[in-house]
């Protein structure tokens, strides 16, 4: 048997994936929201798919708020929008 690949769920579409095809968007200590494209940083994190697409979704139905249990201002959505369209033209 191969080697387990851990799954995560995107707080946009709901699918599940493997952590390396989705971003981690993180909750420093600090309640900062950055997003962890190493995934390696402390904090509680939620999982998104690598498009703009399902950021909106859960921009819209609150995921990510959900999952970090924190209030997600507007510009901070923003802020990661811009960082995800920057990570998509990679």
């Amino acid at each position: 048997m191969g080697k387990k690949i851990p799954l995560r769920q995107c707080v946009g579409c709901g699918e599940m994936k493997s952590k390396k095809e989705m971003m981690r968007v993180l909750k420093t200590a600090d309640n900062e929201i950055v997003l962890d494209v190493t995934g390696k940083k402390n904090g509680r994190g939620a999982y998104l798919c690598v498009s703009g697409d399902c950021l909106k979704k859960a921009r819209k139905n609150k995921g990510l708020e959900r999952s970090l249990k924190i209030n997600i201002p507007e510009a901070i959505y923003d802020n990661l929008e811009k960082e995800f369209q920057e990570n998509e033209a990679e």
